[in-house]
């Protein structure tokens, strides 16, 4: 059993906890609702720079301290940065909680952004940036959603450019938090054995004298026709996705897409996996995606083959979405579909760290936490005319955009 709470403190900071009755340990994020759509491209990259920058020291700790703070008591702490969205988090047992909070609170209160650490930071992020470059099947999806979100506020890469990355001064970093990270731009979530009221408690010690602020509100996104992109590298492989754009989270038949993608190319019962790899031996990696922020997605088809066989796994994808442009999907493609949704996040429920993203993430887009009853109404409400009335106006492959990565 678990219990979901939220509360906000006077500021508008957000408070969701999750009290999860059969475990020992908790999961705690701190949401910062920013990222790189937040950017220009003179400053791209300093959304997660700064999620860099908040673990090389505050006013009481030195960057070894927050490790060892939390790592001495089996704990864990990592962050990560999206286009929409920056998290500081921790896990650990629940005896340690308060521990963890106040680590993480202090890198966000009382940061120091020292200009030797901002130099030596860059150069590690710059590496980072290399490795996804040496990265084919990382570097695609970054052109991917450049190429088909360009000119709106999701075209920017959340890394950032090498360019981008040595122009940064201190200045930069204090000014963005003081526009961004405020109360009314984040939710504190924890999920696993948490006491709310606890958590109100700690919140307010670091942060109720923080005041809200406006922030502006985020560009209307007008899309621009794609022709598509091909790009040569030092590799084996060519590396292809073919895909558009598509709805966002705020689409309230978002669920309907969601089953589409995961018959026609998620796991290895899959049309595309059957036809490419199991009948032709074509690729090892062949998978369809859907990648949603608030108010647009991407949706795509990703393999990687032998450059030679690369216009015969087109054909038989082409011949793919002719089929599921025609609506020839079965009741029993989609029964399945719907069963191996429900089953996946009935076991991703078994982490407290996937059950606090989830909490955060739901309330971030849908102003309100959906339950796994909620998600699972959601699913057996689809029905067989939805899906493929919905692939009748989505599947015409000459709607879909071709980006490769192939060897010199």
């Amino acid at each position: 059993m678990s219990e979901i709470k939220i509360s906000s403190l006077q500021n508008g900071l957000t408070i969701i906890t999750e009290k999860v009755d059969y475990v020992q340990s908790f999961s705690l994020g701190f949401w910062i609702k920013t990222g790189s759509f937040r950017e220009t491209i003179e400053n791209n990259g300093l959304s997660h720079f700064i999620e860099h920058m908040l673990f090389k020291g505050t006013k009481n700790r030195s960057a070894r301290r927050i490790a060892n703070e939390v790592e001495s008591l089996g704990g864990y702490l990592n962050a990560f940065t999206s286009k929409e969205n920056t998290c500081f988090y921790g896990r650990g047992l629940s005896k340690h909680f308060k521990k963890t909070f106040d680590v993480i609170a202090d890198m966000l209160v009382n940061p120091l952004f020292k200009p030797e650490d901002i130099k030596k930071e860059s150069s590690v992020i710059i590496d980072e940036l290399h490795d996804i470059e040496d990265s084919p099947e990382e570097f695609i999806f970054d052109v991917f959603e450049s190429e088909l979100l360009k000119e709106t506020c999701y075209e920017f890469p959340i890394i950032g450019t090498e360019k981008s990355l040595l122009n940064f001064q201190r200045k930069d970093f204090f000014d963005y938090m003081q526009k961004f990270y405020l109360p009314n731009n984040i939710i504190i979530s924890a999920s696993g054995d948490v006491d709310h009221a606890f958590v109100i408690e700690l919140s307010k010690k670091y942060f109720s004298e923080f005041k809200a602020k406006n922030i502006d509100e985020r560009d209307k996104i007008f899309l621009q026709k794609s022709t598509g992109k091909t790009l040569s590298k030092n590799i084996q492989q060519s590396h292809i996705i073919i895909g558009r754009t598509t709805f966002g989270y705020n689409f309230k038949d978002r669920m309907v897409i969601y089953l589409i993608s995961h018959i026609l190319g998620e796991g290895s019962s899959s049309r595309l996996f059957q036809s490419l790899r199991e009948k032709n031996g074509i690729t090892y990696q062949i998978n369809s995606f859907l990648n949603s922020f608030l108010d647009v997605g991407t949706f795509g088809i990703y393999f990687s083959t032998n450059p030679e066989l690369v216009k015969k796994a087109l054909k038989i994808i082409r011949n793919e979405l002719v089929k599921m442009n025609s609506g020839d999907i079965k009741s029993s493609e989609l029964r399945k579909a719907k069963e191996f949704t429900k089953g996946s996040l009935a076991l991703s429920l078994e982490s407290v760290t996937n059950r606090m993203t989830k909490i955060a993430k739901s309330y971030i887009y849908f102003g309100k936490v959906k339950t796994y009853d909620d998600v699972v109404d959601e699913i057996n409400s689809v029905n067989l005319e939805d899906v493929n009335k919905f692939a009748i106006s989505f599947f015409d492959p000459e709607n879909f955009t071709n980006i490769s990565v192939v060897p010199k």
